[in-house]
């Protein structure tokens, strides 16, 4: 079985390439799709405009649209593998999830909703919101899906307890340093116990 080996030449485009999408996912992280220009990129990494396009044709959608899904990508990839830890305990399943999302820069979902989706073509718009749903509210969704199937909770909406969970850790961010009274890993904690406790959550076992 032969094995590809890529050329210098296409391992220096891949660099490239990801140079700018980190350079550029961390000034969307910031200021949104509409406040970033392909030429603040540019200047940010040393590179020509036309360097841009080259790798990007598509322009400032195409590399936001990258950018986003690679985002969304690696926050279901962590989201999957830190509730896996919680072995089927929803508990440990949400808390698991709630220190992947507090290790990460904030994702800021109603900016997006309501700023940088509706400046793209539809289609855009609607791959990228079905991929928030499908890798990061749907873990979450599942999770209490199971939960009920196994008689752990009573009749709930997984779906609206899987946003509010969501949003509950990320406003987290929200709150200035000076303003937290603990770490926002335990406040993550408390809201959790609180909303299972609200669905009479029956622990394993218990």
């Amino acid at each position: 079985m032969s094995v590809e080996v890529a050329s210098d030449e296409e391992l220096k485009v891949t660099e490239a390439r990801l140079r700018i999408l980190d350079a550029a996912e961390s000034l969307y992280a910031k200021k949104g799709f509409d406040s970033v220009t392909l030429r603040e990129i540019a200047e940010l990494l040393g590179l020509s405009h036309a360097a841009l396009y080259y790798h990007f044709p598509g322009g400032k959608e195409e590399l936001f649209a990258e950018v986003m899904e690679r985002n969304l990508r690696r926050h279901g990839a962590g989201l999957a593998s830190a509730m896996a830890s919680g072995d089927g305990d929803l508990r440990d399943q949400l808390r698991g999830a709630a220190d992947w999302l507090i290790s990460q820069p904030p994702m800021d979902i109603i900016r997006m909703t309501e700023t940088d989706l509706p400046a793209l073509d539809p289609k855009v718009a609607r791959k990228l919101m079905g991929l928030v749903y499908e890798l990061v509210i749907g873990r979450l969704q599942s999770a209490f899906e199971a939960a009920r199937a196994a008689g752990r909770v009573g009749e709930c909406s997984a779906g609206l307890l899987a946003g509010g969970i969501f949003g509950l850790v990320e406003n987290l961010f929200a709150v200035p340093a000076a303003a937290l009274s603990r770490d926002r890993r335990a406040m993550a904690y408390e809201f959790i116990d609180v909303i299972l406790a609200g669905i009479g959550y029956a622990e394993q076992g218990g």
